[in-house]
């Protein structure tokens, strides 16, 4: 498709956005130790030899088979547990989050993961599951649950419960073993035998007593579950009246000492088995990229990298793919050691919580570059990921990529991945709705359907799955993301921040092809800044409103809703600087695979900027936090001229932030004369 110009696309994509039922085709803002061999835990033997190390044998796990005796020993005696419905348990956009000591409370975790179970087993006929994957990002509390879970898990007749050797894994990882993941630890995407996993996680969200802990279900694709789901789950814990696990006096699992292939025979018909938890997610990025080359690239003179695990999750994957796999040195990495309470920061990488790296790769809070710094001493790439490594922020010397940017330069470089090379190039791509519409624009030109969603994983697993699921027209290879640092792709059905950082090293390897050795790389920079030439750029920031009180919150959106949406907005004059609201619509989304329907799902005031080009601002409710309301306010306007394009989004922004903030009266509604963070 050809491309025309930039602002007939983006003006396009203002007056797409308002339309649900135009799904895509226009732009629109709308290591461990490993065991061939099994170790099986024969709980018999325990009650009666006072304690694990005297149950644990060697013996292949097809040998050793569990005495029927057990059915009868108190350790570990199904039992049933009577119960009430506990308030509050809807599911956000992904998963359920509280304060962990609501989660530790009496029969919290057990009546929300029977609830699940019995949600599980309606959406699979009425049958038990057969297989499930039980794993964390480590934060607190994070071992302690899994316990529980396989007690209950094994309870209602689940046969193998497989957990990750420590407890912890990233949630791509998890989605990794449900789709690849078959008896003996290996397996192709497609032959994973889990029909779902649970992942326990607050995402970004911090960790530690008093901090967040979450709950997540992925169903048997790798995806996480969808709105039907978690509606049925959330009316099941309304009306629960008891659940099923092991008696209280059953030994626990050694989840960080048992090596893998351990296995634990809870009762006679279901054993947990403690699994690699990288095997079939290292399988997953070969699948996508070539390691050799990209180990080439890092040893090359003038390349270097920084990782910041930020004590999550994905730093021992870090560690696992980036020196292990690709020979990059140990000094690549930063804060790779999972903590429960991520050394007391806040696991999002961003600007404001990844500042130690920022600072590294000579960035000011704001996003521009520290004028101080010589730029060629500094790393070429810089990355982070969040508490259950899904998220990804990506940076070069001196400069900050956007997440919105990332995608748009991923879309448009596609031929540097081998995972879209070899198949001829992408099928379908996806956004969420609060995104830039900078990706809409390469779609348009490179003639690759786009697709405009709700924000929320769960919206891109339909499409990623619409051939696998519903016999539908394939879209892999599929790549997509949200503003809020996620950037994935098809190999899983989760995002993955550390597939974004491969991803931007193939891109800057591509593209340093033909620079002979001792030459200046081509960087980042140099990457972002000719793609804005050839397609403009899209100023675009976000501004978070945290522990909002509640009602507050919703009378900021009522009144958008009531005076704009559904208001008159013809009368209003532009601000002193020329920005003037053209109108004001709500978002909702027709799901193009099933036809499912999504509504309320952001408010959207489209402007008009002095210049003549468009601007948008969207408001929404972040269903992420444990505790209170989030406001999000996310800012975009579009700039053809290459000249201003050195701005810093802030500056570039601040008067439609102004006048957008003006038009709400956030400041009076909320008493907030500030946002809590700026990305």
């Amino acid at each position: 498709m050809k491309f025309a110009t930039a602002t007939t696309a983006i003006a396009a994509a203002f007056l797409a956005v308002i339309l649900p039922s135009h799904a895509f085709a226009r732009p629109s803002f709308g290591l461990l130790p490993r065991s061939s061999s099994s170790t099986v835990v024969n709980y018999d033997a325990v009650s009666r030899g006072g304690g694990a190390s005297s149950a644990i044998t060697s013996s292949s796990s097809s040998s050793m088979q569990m005495s029927s005796s057990t059915e009868t020993t108190a350790s570990n005696e199904v039992v049933t547990i009577p119960t009430t419905p506990i308030e509050g348990m809807r599911p956000g956009t992904s998963g359920l989050r509280k304060k962990v000591e609501v989660w530790m409370g009496e029969h919290y975790v057990e009546n929300f993961i029977q609830s699940l179970i019995d949600t599980a087993v309606d959406a699979n006929g009425g049958k038990m599951l057969d297989t499930i994957v039980v794993a964390g990002d480590g934060r607190y509390y994070n071992n302690e649950a899994i316990q529980t879970i396989a007690r209950l898990l094994a309870a209602n007749g689940i046969k193998n419960i497989w957990i990750p050797q420590s407890g912890i894994m990233s949630t791509p990882a998890v989605s990794a073993v449900i789709r690849r993941r078959t008896l003996d630890g290996t397996g192709n995407d497609g032959e994973g035998l889990a029909q779902g996993g649970i992942v326990l996680t607050a995402s970004h969200n911090p960790g530690g007593p008093g901090e967040d802990f979450g709950i997540k279900y992925n169903e048997g694709l790798g995806q996480p579950a969808g709105e039907e789901f978690t509606e049925a789950l959330y009316e099941k814990t309304l009306k629960l009246t008891s659940y099923k696990t092991i008696s209280e006096n059953s030994p626990e699992i050694d989840i960080v000492g048992a090596p893998v292939g351990t296995e634990y025979q809870l009762t006679p018909t279901s054993t947990v088995t403690i699994i690699d938890p990288f095997h079939n997610y290292l399988d997953a990025l070969k699948s996508c990229f070539d390691f050799d080359q990209l180990r080439k690239f890092g040893a090359r003179e003038g390349f270097s990298m920084i990782f910041d695990g930020m004590h999550g999750a994905g730093g021992q994957f870090a560690q696992r793919v980036l020196v292990e796999e690709l020979g990059l040195p140990p000094s690549s990495l930063m804060r790779c050691n999972p903590l429960p309470d991520f050394g007391k920061c806040h696991p999002d990488p961003n600007l404001t919580y990844a500042s130690e790296l920022v600072k590294k790769m000579g960035l000011l809070s704001d996003g521009g570059a520290d004028p101080s710094l010589d730029i060629s001493t500094l790393p070429a790439l810089g990355a982070a990921n969040d508490g259950d490594g899904d998220r990804n922020l990506i940076a070069g010397a001196g400069f900050f990529v956007t997440p919105s940017d990332s995608m748009a330069l991923i879309c448009d470089n596609w031929e540097s991945i081998p995972q879209f090379a070899q198949r001829g190039g992408l099928n379908g791509v996806a956004r969420s709705m609060p995104s830039s519409a900078a990706l809409d624009v390469v779609a348009e030109a490179r003639g690759i359907p786009c697709f405009v969603t709700p924000t929320g994983w769960k919206f891109f697993g339909n499409l990623m799955s619409s051939k696998e699921s519903f016999d539908g027209r394939d879209y892999g290879p599929f790549l997509c993301g949200e503003e809020s640092f996620g950037t994935g792709s098809d190999h899983v059905r989760e995002k993955d921040g550390l597939w974004a950082v491969l991803a931007w090293m193939s891109i800057l390897s591509k593209a340093n092809e033909g620079v002979s050795d001792g030459s200046a790389l081509v960087g980042v920079k140099d990457i972002v800044t000719s793609h804005w030439a050839k397609y403009g750029r899209h100023f675009y920031c976000r501004y978070d409103y945290e522990g909002v009180d509640t009602d507050d919150a919703n009378q900021v959106m009522d009144m958008i809703r009531e005076k704009f949406v559904n208001g008159d907005t013809s009368s209003l004059e532009a601000s002193d600087s020329g920005i003037k609201l053209e109108d004001a619509v709500e978002f909702s989304y027709t799901d193009p695979v099933d036809g499912s329907q999504t509504s309320n799902q952001g408010l959207i005031l489209n402007f008009k900027l002095a210049s003549g080009d468009p601007a948008r601002v969207v408001f929404r409710l972040s269903g992420t936090g444990s505790a209170g309301a989030t406001v999000r306010m996310y800012l975009e306007q579009y700039e053809k001229d290459s000249s201003k394009h050195d701005m810093s989004a802030p500056v570039a922004l601040k008067d439609l932030a102004e006048e957008a903030l003006r038009l709400v009266q956030m400041e009076k509604t909320t008493g907030r004369d500030a946002p809590t963070v700026i990305t």
